[in-house]
C-alpha cells in the first residue's frame, strides 16, 4: 500500500509544488518597439494575430505605445530605461488626480446644494416672520 503516500513522503525533501509560481516576463526596449511597429503596421483584422503569436495582450501594446509617445527626448537619448515603472507611476498619479477631481466635483455639487437649501431656509424664515407680524397687528377696519 505504498501508493497511498503523500507527495512529501516520496522524496523526503518537503512538499512538491505542483504549480510553481510564474515568473514575470520582461521585454527589451527593442522588442517593444518592434512589436508596436508591427502591430501598428498590421491591417485591422491582423492585429490580434500579432498579439496571439507573441503571447501578448492589447494592454501591453497600449502601454508601450503610450510610453513611446510620452517618452522624454533626454530619456530616449541616454537609453535609460525602466519605462514601465515610470508609466505605472504616471498612471498612479493620473488615477489619483482623477479621483481628486471627481471628489472635488462631488463636494462642489454638495456645497451648491447646501447653499441653495440655506437660501431657501432664509427666505422661508423671512416669510414666516412677515406672516407673524401681520397676525400680531389688529386688522384695521375699512368701514
Amino acid at each position: 500500500m505504498s501508493s497511498n503516500k503523500q507527495p512529501s513522503e516520496t522524496n523526503g525533501s518537503g512538499p512538491v509544488n505542483p504549480a510553481p509560481r510564474p515568473v514575470r516576463r520582461s521585454f527589451t526596449a527593442e522588442y517593444k518597439a518592434a512589436v508596436v511597429a508591427e502591430y501598428e503596421a498590421a491591417a485591422h483584422g491582423e492585429k490580434s494575430a500579432v498579439l496571439r503569436r507573441e503571447g501578448l495582450f492589447h494592454s501591453h501594446v497600449q502601454e508601450w505605445t503610450r510610453a513611446r509617445n510620452t517618452a522624454a527626448p533626454a530619456g530616449a537619448a541616454n537609453g535609460s530605461g525602466n519605462t514601465s515603472a515610470t508609466t505605472a507611476r504616471l498612471s498612479r498619479a493620473e488615477r489619483e488626480t482623477e479621483r481628486l477631481r471627481a471628489e472635488n466635483a462631488r463636494l462642489n455639487a454638495k456645497l451648491t446644494q447646501t447653499q441653495a437649501a440655506l437660501s431657501i431656509m432664509g427666505k422661508a424664515h423671512e416669510l414666516l416672520a412677515s406672516l407673524a407680524e401681520s397676525t400680531d397687528t389688529p386688522p384695521s377696519s375699512s368701514r
